[in-house]
């Protein structure tokens, strides 16, 4: 982009396409805060273990035929949380399993990460 250009565009527009550029290398575009089951590391999305397996557990949840209610209820009688620390809701729940099932687009790919916390 030359210097010109560079100033006919807002910032708004010059951010954009940054992140843009970002995304389409793969990596995280900083649009708000990952999703629920994943983080940034190092400018890059990965995938958060603890929440990966309350995921798997919204799944399970779901495929057995529970209402969205029925399973925010019972995550938070288990004691789990949001990614910001809120009591699960009907809608918290359904955003995780759109995104699971792909009915939310992604950004960027997500890369695996492997715990190698030695506890």
């Amino acid at each position: 982009m030359t210097e010109s250009n560079s100033e006919n565009l807002s910032v708004w527009e010059r951010l954009e396409r940054g992140r843009r550029a970002k995304a389409a290398s793969g990596g995280y575009a900083g649009y708000g805060s990952p999703a629920f089951g994943q983080r940034s590391l190092d400018g890059e999305l990965v995938e958060d273990p603890e929440e990966v397996q309350v995921v798997e557990l919204i799944r399970r949840h779901h495929k057995s035929g529970k209402s969205l209610q029925k399973i925010a209820d019972w995550l938070n009688q288990q004691g789990y949380s949001t990614k910001r620390g809120q009591k699960w809701k009907r809608i918290s729940v359904k955003r995780v399993l759109d995104r699971l099932y792909g009915k939310t687009p992604r950004i960027s790919e997500v890369t695996q990460t492997t715990d190698t916390s030695t506890d």
